[in-house]
Protein backbone atom coordinates (compact mmCIF):
# COMPACT_ATOMS: atom_id res chain seq x y z
CA UNK A 1 0.00 0.00 0.00
CA UNK A 2 0.97 3.57 -0.79
CA UNK A 3 0.18 6.59 0.72
CA UNK A 4 0.64 10.31 1.11
CA UNK A 5 -0.04 11.73 5.07
CA UNK A 6 -1.10 15.31 6.00
CA UNK A 7 -1.11 15.30 9.49
CA UNK A 8 2.19 15.44 11.80
CA UNK A 9 2.54 11.95 12.83
CA UNK A 10 4.45 8.91 13.34
CA UNK A 11 4.07 6.77 10.43
CA UNK A 12 5.17 3.55 10.09
CA UNK A 13 6.38 1.87 6.74
CA UNK A 14 5.84 -1.45 6.77
CA UNK A 15 7.72 -4.08 4.53
CA UNK A 16 7.19 -4.09 0.66
CA UNK A 17 5.25 -0.22 1.33
CA UNK A 18 6.24 3.26 0.63
CA UNK A 19 4.88 6.32 2.52
CA UNK A 20 5.99 9.82 1.72
CA UNK A 21 4.99 13.25 4.32
CA UNK A 22 5.03 16.70 4.07
CA UNK A 23 4.45 17.79 7.60
CA UNK A 24 7.25 18.91 9.93
CA UNK A 25 6.26 16.84 12.89
CA UNK A 26 6.37 13.63 10.98
CA UNK A 27 8.12 10.87 10.97
CA UNK A 28 8.32 7.68 8.78
CA UNK A 29 9.97 4.42 10.09
CA UNK A 30 10.54 1.27 9.03
CA UNK A 31 11.56 -2.21 11.10
CA UNK A 32 13.09 -5.31 10.13
CA UNK A 33 15.26 -4.07 7.38
CA UNK A 34 17.84 -7.06 7.26
CA UNK A 35 18.24 -8.28 3.73
CA UNK A 36 15.35 -5.75 2.62
CA UNK A 37 16.45 -2.23 1.21
CA UNK A 38 15.19 0.84 2.65
CA UNK A 39 15.20 4.47 0.68
CA UNK A 40 14.95 7.50 2.74
CA UNK A 41 14.49 10.94 -0.30
CA UNK A 42 13.89 14.36 1.20
CA UNK A 43 14.33 17.57 -0.31
CA UNK A 44 15.24 20.26 2.12
CA UNK A 45 13.44 22.97 0.36
CA UNK A 46 9.35 21.35 0.80
CA UNK A 47 10.29 19.45 3.39
CA UNK A 48 8.38 16.44 1.48
CA UNK A 49 10.41 13.50 2.51
CA UNK A 50 9.68 9.36 1.54
CA UNK A 51 10.72 6.32 2.44
CA UNK A 52 10.63 2.62 0.64
CA UNK A 53 11.07 -0.72 2.12
CA UNK A 54 11.49 -2.91 -0.78
CA UNK A 55 12.30 -6.63 -0.14
CA UNK A 56 13.72 -8.06 -3.98
CA UNK A 57 16.14 -6.39 -6.47
CA UNK A 58 13.47 -6.86 -9.08
CA UNK A 59 10.21 -8.56 -10.63
CA UNK A 60 12.55 -11.29 -12.19
CA UNK A 61 12.23 -12.83 -8.10
CA UNK A 62 8.59 -12.73 -8.15
CA UNK A 63 6.90 -11.55 -11.11
CA UNK A 64 3.61 -12.95 -9.71
CA UNK A 65 3.79 -9.39 -7.79
CA UNK A 66 4.13 -8.13 -10.75
CA UNK A 67 1.34 -4.71 -9.37
CA UNK A 68 2.90 -3.87 -6.33
CA UNK A 69 5.99 -1.70 -7.10
CA UNK A 70 7.03 -1.27 -3.75
CA UNK A 71 8.03 -4.84 -3.07
CA UNK A 72 11.04 -4.57 -5.83
CA UNK A 73 13.73 -2.07 -4.84
CA UNK A 74 14.26 -1.07 -8.61
CA UNK A 75 10.39 -0.65 -9.38
CA UNK A 76 10.35 1.21 -5.83
CA UNK A 77 12.50 3.41 -6.03
CA UNK A 78 10.82 4.85 -8.93
CA UNK A 79 7.56 5.02 -7.45
CA UNK A 80 9.17 6.87 -4.54
CA UNK A 81 10.32 9.28 -6.90
CA UNK A 82 6.87 9.98 -8.30
CA UNK A 83 5.27 10.12 -5.03
CA UNK A 84 7.97 12.71 -3.97
CA UNK A 85 7.50 14.91 -7.13
CA UNK A 86 3.79 15.01 -7.24
CA UNK A 87 3.66 16.51 -3.51
CA UNK A 88 6.36 19.15 -5.02
CA UNK A 89 10.32 17.87 -4.11
CA UNK A 90 12.39 18.36 -6.99
CA UNK A 91 14.95 15.80 -7.72
CA UNK A 92 17.90 17.52 -8.32
CA UNK A 93 17.88 18.68 -4.76
CA UNK A 94 16.60 15.27 -2.87
CA UNK A 95 18.80 13.94 -0.32
CA UNK A 96 19.71 10.02 -0.72
CA UNK A 97 20.06 7.83 1.68
CA UNK A 98 19.97 4.02 2.33
CA UNK A 99 19.81 1.30 4.85
CA UNK A 100 19.60 -2.74 5.27
CA UNK A 101 20.85 -5.53 2.46
CA UNK A 102 22.24 -7.65 5.00
CA UNK A 103 23.24 -10.49 5.12
CA UNK A 104 20.73 -12.54 7.04
CA UNK A 105 20.77 -16.01 5.71
CA UNK A 106 22.63 -19.27 6.48
CA UNK A 107 21.02 -20.97 3.43
CA UNK A 108 21.45 -21.33 0.11
CA UNK A 109 23.55 -19.63 -1.80
CA UNK A 110 21.28 -17.52 -3.77
CA UNK A 111 18.93 -16.81 -0.52
CA UNK A 112 22.04 -15.69 1.13
CA UNK A 113 23.00 -12.96 -1.06
CA UNK A 114 19.70 -11.33 -1.89
CA UNK A 115 20.65 -8.29 0.51
CA UNK A 116 23.92 -7.71 -2.09
CA UNK A 117 21.70 -7.69 -4.95
CA UNK A 118 18.92 -5.56 -3.60
CA UNK A 119 21.93 -2.53 -3.00
CA UNK A 120 23.50 -3.61 -6.36
CA UNK A 121 19.61 -3.00 -7.77
CA UNK A 122 19.60 0.04 -5.74
CA UNK A 123 22.72 1.30 -7.01
CA UNK A 124 21.27 0.89 -10.63
CA UNK A 125 18.14 2.45 -10.46
CA UNK A 126 19.41 5.38 -8.74
CA UNK A 127 22.14 5.83 -11.49
CA UNK A 128 19.21 5.61 -13.63
CA UNK A 129 17.53 8.18 -11.76
CA UNK A 130 20.48 10.53 -11.88
CA UNK A 131 21.00 10.16 -8.33
CA UNK A 132 23.33 9.30 -5.67
CA UNK A 133 23.49 8.26 -1.99
CA UNK A 134 24.42 10.78 0.52
CA UNK A 135 24.85 8.22 3.14
CA UNK A 136 24.61 4.48 3.45
CA UNK A 137 24.38 2.29 6.15
CA UNK A 138 24.72 -1.12 4.11
CA UNK A 139 25.84 -4.74 4.45
CA UNK A 140 27.00 -6.49 7.49
CA UNK A 141 24.14 -9.30 8.92
CA UNK A 142 21.98 -7.23 11.19
CA UNK A 143 18.63 -5.76 11.21
CA UNK A 144 17.78 -2.29 11.19
CA UNK A 145 15.63 0.13 11.79
CA UNK A 146 15.30 3.61 9.50
CA UNK A 147 14.03 6.66 10.74
CA UNK A 148 13.46 9.87 8.53
CA UNK A 149 12.33 12.91 10.82
CA UNK A 150 10.85 15.34 7.83
CA UNK A 151 11.36 18.71 9.73
CA UNK A 152 15.05 18.54 8.96
CA UNK A 153 15.83 15.55 6.78
CA UNK A 154 17.75 13.91 9.56
CA UNK A 155 17.78 9.82 9.05
CA UNK A 156 19.04 7.50 11.96
CA UNK A 157 19.45 4.06 11.96
CA UNK A 158 19.34 1.75 15.13
CA UNK A 159 20.08 -2.30 15.71
CA UNK A 160 22.34 -4.03 17.85
CA UNK A 161 24.49 -1.46 17.36
CA UNK A 162 22.56 1.54 18.95
CA UNK A 163 21.72 4.50 17.00
CA UNK A 164 23.85 6.15 14.09
CA UNK A 165 22.97 9.49 12.12
CA UNK A 166 23.49 8.88 8.47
Amino acid sequence: MNAVATRAQKIVVGIAEIRVACCDGDELVTYALGSCLGLAVYDPVTHVGGLLHAMLPDLACAPHKAGHPAMFVDDGVAELLRLCTERGAQKDRLVVKAAGGAAMSQGPQGAARIGDRNVASLRRALWKAGLLLTAKDLGGTLSRTMTLRVSDGSVTVSGEGGVRKL
